[in-house]
């Protein structure tokens, strides 16, 4: 099973916007890392 290259970008993008991190920054994470943080922020924003 492959991850939808469309599912990646809002990742990066979400992190980006919340954390201003760079993309490298962001696509180093790995996917579980990285989701960890989207969750996280979705729940403190509300989202």
């Amino acid at each position: 099973m492959t991850y939808a290259a469309d599912r990646i970008h809002e990742e990066v993008a979400y992190l980006a916007f919340h954390f201003h991190w760079s993309l490298d920054q962001i696509l180093d994470l790995e996917h579980a890392d990285r989701l960890g943080y989207v969750d996280r922020i979705a729940r403190f924003t509300g989202r």
